[in-house]
């Protein structure tokens, strides 16, 4: 399929900036596998069926935007996933600045620096920091801001009212540049109707990189490639997904990034294994989903590999149809906007 093939118009008043207040007030399109029904995510619990199983992400949003020194250069720094040796895979700008072996001072209150492992082709790098755990997140919260998706203007700076919306209930584990979007629309009162309805919730771990940002360049799909993240399954997690199934209950990946992570941990018959690593799984049209019966998830970018995913559950027709619904009847759109509860198509 062709890049062409995933593009559509969205007027700009219909990207959101603001989040929905409260959280589950946001609108639900339900994309069935024969009709477009319009709800709230506070409907959520009555779309589904005791028995069900929701699977979130639990990832924690960290101020991941930095911006540094090294002599005169001034170096902005991205960060993109954690390494198992406890570095850092960077996005870097004015990156041929920075070479192997130099130290970059961070602008802020603390003495915090990195040194350059490694320079990719790419613009990214490998940077080692010098303070770890408690130490680093520290350092991040005085010097680091948030990396908001460029669609939503700040002219003025960002707000301490950012950083809570732009932060999931589920938050616990810190390592992710975005925010798993659908996980946004949660709120404690429609955690407790989930659980009086008896729907299961299982908690995997994925750190949205900064790679969720960078646009696919070549018209053949086929040939992008995705930037890996790290991603972790527990047994419980795996545990409940699997005992919902055999019970009968539907799987529904809450987000994108839930769903990616389900698919690079399912066996040939269906079932979640315990998983610990990076994936760069390329969800798209062609591409048989295994792992879940629905998927909770926001509207998302013309040509984005995110729309791709959503094309290769429900049908790129399906879709469409839904999006072109969905900006007939004024829904909002991309990180803050309304969400969709997709069927997958087969």
């Amino acid at each position: 399929m062709n890049l062409s093939d995933f593009d559509y118009f969205l007027p700009p008043e219909r990207i959101a900036v603001e989040p929905s207040r409260p959280r589950d007030s946001a609108r639900l399109l339900h994309v069935a596998r024969d009709s477009l029904q319009d709800y709230r995510i506070s409907d959520l619990p009555d779309l589904l069926r005791p028995g069900d199983c929701l699977v979130v992400n639990d990832t924690k949003v960290i101020p991941a935007r930095l911006t540094g020194r090294r002599g005169n250069a001034h170096i902005g720094i991205t960060l993109d996933r954690p390494m198992p040796d406890r570095t850092w895979r960077v996005l870097l700008r004015n990156a041929r600045r920075a070479r192997p072996g130099d130290t970059i001072a961070i602008d802020g209150p603390d003495s915090f620096t990195a040194k350059v492992i490694t320079r990719f082709d790419d613009g990214s790098a490998q940077l080692r920091f010098n303070r770890d755990d408690a130490d680093f997140e520290a350092a991040l919260s005085s010097s680091g801001v948030l990396a908001l998706p460029p669609y939503i203007p700040r002219d003025h700076g960002l707000t301490p009212q950012d950083a809570a919306d732009y932060q999931t209930i589920f938050a616990k584990h810190p390592g992710a540049v975005a925010a798993p979007t659908a996980g946004l629309h949660f709120s404690p009162t429609l955690l407790t109707r989930l659980e009086e309805k008896s729907i299961g919730i299982a908690r995997v771990t994925l750190h949205v990189g900064a790679g969720t940002f960078l646009p696919v360049r070549t018209d053949d799909i086929s040939a992008h490639r995705i930037h890996a993240e790290y991603g972790v399954i527990g047994a419980e997690a795996a545990a409940r997904v699997n005992t919902a199934r055999a019970q009968g209950g539907r799987i529904i990946a809450v987000g994108t990034t839930s769903l990616r992570l389900l698919e690079s941990a399912v066996d040939r018959d269906g079932r979640i294994l315990e998983f610990d690593g990076e994936t760069d799984i390329f969800l798209r049209p062609g591409v048989q989903i295994r792992s879940a019966d629905l998927l909770l998830t926001n509207f998302h970018l013309p040509r984005s590999t995110l729309l791709m995913l959503v094309a290769a559950f429900a049908g790129l027709d399906r879709i469409h149809s839904a999006y072109s619904h969905a900006i007939k009847e004024n829904y909002r759109f991309y990180s803050y906007g309304d969400a969709t509860l997709l069927e997958r198509a087969f």
